[in-house]
């Protein structure tokens, strides 16, 4: 049996604030990555595209990714329905990383639960 082709999307993604920032960042993914709040159905490695507002920037960042963890819906411990993007090795991913890492400089070590863990 061959293999579902991976699908590709878009998602444009506005982060309001450091504290939904925090909840969505996943540092501990080689490249970073994001969690996004969505209704959308993706599988494991499909590619997406996403357009990222941070905070107060008006800049939108362009951000290619995998999908490396889904939260369908009724997720055990009330999470967030959405996916996981895994920020691809590229020029892209890493001025993205560096950007979120400075917004939530002295909160990465912090103990607080996230979208994902």
């Amino acid at each position: 049996m061959k293999p579902a082709a991976a699908r590709q999307g878009i998602i444009s993604l506005k982060i309001k604030d450091a504290a939904s920032l925090y909840n969505a960042y996943m540092p501990y993914l080689k490249h970073g990555g994001l969690f996004v709040s969505t209704a959308q159905q993706y599988s494991l490695g499909d590619e997406v595209v996403l357009l990222v507002t941070l905070a107060e920037e008006t800049e939108r960042l362009s951000v290619v990714g995998k999908v490396a963890w889904i939260s369908p819906p009724g997720a055990q411990g009330n999470r967030v329905q959405g996916v996981g993007v895994h920020f691809n090795e590229s020029k892209d991913a890493e001025v993205a990383r560096n950007r979120i890492e400075n917004i939530l400089a002295g909160t990465l070590t912090s103990e607080r639960a996230t979208h994902t863990m």
